[in-house]
């Protein structure tokens, strides 16, 4: 038992041995590209600088404030409400537990006010949650009003051949 467990080993030592060995030789340049690779975005002594991000122009706000305006929403003039608008309705929009084009979302000087009428409790409660995450966020006023969607009359006859009373076929 011992011997063939020494022989396993061995065999093991010698499979990656045969593995390191082989994988340095068929990629010598593998080490090269990495090492010129590790300067990028460095300055020439080696400090790492900031990579551009994209930016939240007017522009887009301007087009998110025409959009909300749209919704009969509200957003302030600064660049930040527009972006914390922006979020939040995306955000709302990719929650299946908020149903988004019922909520209106006004964000005026970093404060979220949260209008309109929805089905659960659960959803009212989600959306305001999404809305206090929202990085720039300062205040959330949730105004939401819950309303159970009415069950269908499931009593009322299918019958379309009906006579109104007092009248003949």
């Amino acid at each position: 038992m011992m011997r063939r467990n020494l022989f396993l080993l061995l065999g093991i030592v010698l499979f990656a041995a045969a593995f390191v060995g082989c994988s340095n030789e068929s990629n010598m340049n593998a080490g090269a590209n990495a090492n010129a690779n590790t300067n990028m975005g460095t300055t020439s002594r080696g400090v790492p600088t900031a990579t551009a991000t994209p930016k939240y122009t007017e522009e887009q706000a301007r087009q998110e404030r025409e959009r909300a305006k749209a919704n009969k929403e509200t957003v302030g003039e600064s660049l930040d409400d527009a972006w914390i608008h922006t979020k939040i309705v995306a955000k709302l929009v990719g929650d299946t537990k908020t149903p988004e084009r019922k909520i209106n979302v006004d964000v005026v000087k970093g404060a979220v006010t949260l209008r309109g009428t929805i089905d659960t409790a659960d959803a009212k409660a989600e959306a305001e949650r999404v809305a206090k995450e929202t990085n720039g966020v300062t205040k959330v006023t949730n105004e939401l009003k819950v309303v159970p969607a009415k069950a269908a009359n499931t009593n009322r006859s299918m019958n379309t051949n009906r006579v109104p009373i007092g009248k003949t076929p």
